[in-house]
């Protein structure tokens, strides 16, 4: 165990609006704590109506420049904002685990997964291209991709530093301006990142930072009527609320809403995989991920093995702080282990089968953290709330099943579908699966693969639009098509 806990100097703690330091409205600061061990390390600026205010009236001002901005040149800021991000990859990567409490390696490829896109899509800002329409030899007729104008970004505080770069880069690329309201609890990062494209050459103005709280900040920001488009990630309830603001305004909107994705393991699974692949799934960033694969939907035939080498890999997991890289880290807040816990404990209460974990944890010298233990609940129900319900923890709710067919209608049988992942040596098999299976990604034999260039987004309740790749930037850029008579 390390002690070396202790968070960077001079980290940000006012607005950043217009290109500079704005101290808030309020005058009201809140603190926010390491999650690993409770204790204050920053505080964060609780912005108000007044701040939202002056941040729009900035981002327009500096969309009319920035629309002028050759596209060549707005690639070249965002391959300089890529190199600098790796250049402070250390300071950026610590500051997020302190802030989130996930595992500095993580961390580190969240910081190398930010820069990665702001490359992706710096290669894009000069090719979004219009086309011709053929009319016939009397007319012309073509398009042009014009940017829909100020963007607002709702980030939620698990991933805060890679959710806000994958709206930002496209939005950017595609000649927007950007006002980002990140998680209160984890808004380090996204305040960072503005003197980083700064020093890249981004105008002032085309990226401010409003902190606070969601009732005074964010409500402000999503039904003005001068944001044209709404990039959020959360829950459900939430997304509903925005689109409510966004569509007094007709602003149109990406909903990211979270999961409860399957892991289907099928009899003829490699089954050493299927484990590697079910505890990345579940366990990255103690299961605090929307598109994690929290249930594990197994053929009965496999089932006992399968499950005692992956009770064996989780109970051997050793909690403790993200900086010295943990296994597992913490939840990031004392309200997030409530929830995880009361979902454990009701479950403890109905009798449900807990094969590993179940409990709260305190490794030593971090007794008022926030950690839970890795919890494995067998044999459930299609019915049960652990099955239906998110619990953005690392809880693996297992169902059984005797069949391929049943095993996809119950990887089908629940409001959500962001994913879903398949193991079996199979190939028709597979692709069956990934024919029949309603979720915006699939994953055979593996879980989480892809990366910046595969689109990202969810069905059903899981929400609609699409991040990351060539499918995210249809959402800064408006077709305009011109027709003359020759």
């Amino acid at each position: 165990m390390s002690n070396n806990w202790d968070a960077p100097s001079e980290l940000p703690n006012k607005l950043y609006i217009g290109g500079k330091w704005v101290a808030p409205s309020s005058g009201e600061y809140e603190p926010t704590v390491d999650p690993a061990t409770g204790k204050e390390f920053a505080s964060i600026a609780l912005g108000n109506e007044a701040d939202v205010l002056h941040a729009i009236e900035n981002s327009k001002s500096a969309l009319k420049e920035f629309r002028k901005v050759l596209p060549a040149e707005r690639g070249r800021i965002l391959t300089r904002a890529a190199a600098i991000i790796r250049r402070d990859k250390d300071l950026l990567a610590r500051v997020e685990t302190l802030d989130s409490g996930k595992p500095l390696r993580e961390a580190y490829g969240d910081v190398e997964t930010a820069a990665g896109y702001f490359e992706y899509y710096a290669g894009m800002a000069d090719k979004l291209q219009g086309d011709s329409i053929p009319l016939g030899p009397d007319f012309m007729s073509f398009t042009l991709h014009e940017p829909v104008g100020v963007t607002a970004h709702i980030i939620p505080w698990n991933f805060p530093l890679v959710t806000t770069v994958r709206g930002a880069a496209p939005a950017l690329a595609a000649g927007c301006t950007c006002i980002i309201k990140p998680a209160l609890i984890t808004s380090l990062t996204a305040l960072m990142l503005g003197n980083i494209l700064k020093e890249a050459g981004l105008p002032d103005g085309v990226y401010n930072v409003i902190t606070g709280k969601g009732s005074a900040v964010g409500g402000t920001l999503t039904s003005h009527p001068d944001i044209a488009h709404v990039t959020f990630t959360g829950s459900v309830s939430t997304g509903q609320t925005v689109m409510r603001a966004a569509a007094d305004s007709i602003a149109s909107t990406t909903m990211e809403l979270g999961g409860k994705s399957p892991v289907v393991v099928l009899e003829d699974a490699d089954i050493d995989a299927a484990v590697e692949g079910t505890m990345k799934a579940i366990f990255m960033n103690a299961g605090q991920v929307c598109s994690s694969g929290s249930r594990l939907v197994i053929e009965r035939s496999v089932h006992a093995q399968m499950m005692e080498k992956l009770v064996a890999k989780a109970s051997a997991l050793k909690m403790g702080h993200g900086l010295d890289d943990a296994d597992l880290g913490p939840l990031v807040s004392s309200a997030q282990l409530n929830s995880v816990s009361a979902f454990v404990e009701d479950a403890r209460a109905r009798g449900c089968s807990i094969a590993t974990g179940g409990n709260r944890s305190n490794p030593a010298g971090m007794e008022k953290g926030f950690f839970m233990e890795p919890t494995i609940i067998d044999d459930l129900q299609r019915s049960d709330k652990l099955v239906q319900e998110e619990i953005f923890g690392p809880v693996l709710a297992v169902q059984i099943v005797d069949n391929p067919e049943d095993a996809m209608v119950a990887a089908n049988d629940t409001p959500f579908g962001l994913c879903g992942g398949i193991y079996t040596k199979d190939i028709t098999k597979a692709m069956h699966f990934a024919r029949e299976m309603e979720a915006g990604q699939i994953f055979i034999n593996q879980y989480f693969a892809g990366g910046i260039a595969t689109p990202f987004g969810g069905v059903k309740n899981s929400g609609f639009g699409r991040e990351k790749g060539l499918a995210a930037l249809s959402s800064y850029y408006q077709v305009k098509c011109i027709t003359t008579r020759i």
